[in-house]
């Protein structure tokens, strides 16, 4: 029985190679594959890391950070500072507009007091109706503690007033309603150019 003929010993050969061949490049896919999965579990992991980073960063910021809030004395002569569980006021003060010509003020018992602009705001809110509702704007600024470290807070909030008749003889009364943010930071001119654009007309 004759061997195989020099044409077919070459077609075997060419079919092996081509088999070879076929075998190394499913190796390679195989080695890309697994590197490509290496790459995508280290990528998901190192992004799993900085979110809880930023996650944890964000929360050690919002408890650092004071929210300036107060509500209003039921006779509405005063507004008082909140203190939370976290942050003891250790000092509060409070600027007006320049156009009232009041001095900045001490919230030394943690209270923004009527007495404070209650004639300055009623002179400059006179001529119209005796009942009237509105919005004074304040930089306040607090200092607070922080743990062991003491931060301060400072924004430009609205004091919510009303006014009503005082009687016979005895003019308008102003009543205190509540404190509202307006923006956090902000300085004196921030707050002369909100009360020229925003002031009663009278």
């Amino acid at each position: 029985m004759s061997g195989p003929t020099p044409t077919e010993r070459a077609e075997a050969s060419a079919v092996r190679r081509r088999w070879i061949t076929l075998a190394e490049l499913l190796a390679i896919a195989g080695v890309l594959i697994a590197a490509l999965t290496l790459w995508s579990n280290w990528s998901e992991r190192s992004a799993e890391k900085a979110e809880r980073a930023n996650a944890s960063a964000s929360e050690r910021q919002a408890a650092r950070r004071f929210e300036i809030r107060a509500v209003a004395a039921e006779n509405g002569d005063s507004l008082l500072l909140l203190r939370d569980d976290k942050h003891e006021i250790q000092n509060a003060t409070v600027a007006f507009p320049s156009a009232l010509q009041v001095g900045r003020k001490e919230a030394l018992t943690d209270q923004i007091q009527r007495s404070w602009f209650e004639k300055p705001l009623l002179k400059a809110t006179d001529g119209g109706a005796d009942e009237q509702e509105g919005r004074l704007p304040v930089l306040i600024t607090v200092s607070y503690t922080d743990g062991d470290a003491v931060r301060t807070a400072r924004g430009i909030h609205d004091i919510i007033w009303e006014t009503k008749p005082g009687g016979f003889l005895a003019g308008r009364s102003l009543k205190l309603q509540g404190l509202r943010a307006r923006q956090r930071g902000g300085d004196q001119t921030k707050l002369d150019a909100i009360w020229a654009r925003e002031k009663p007309k009278s």
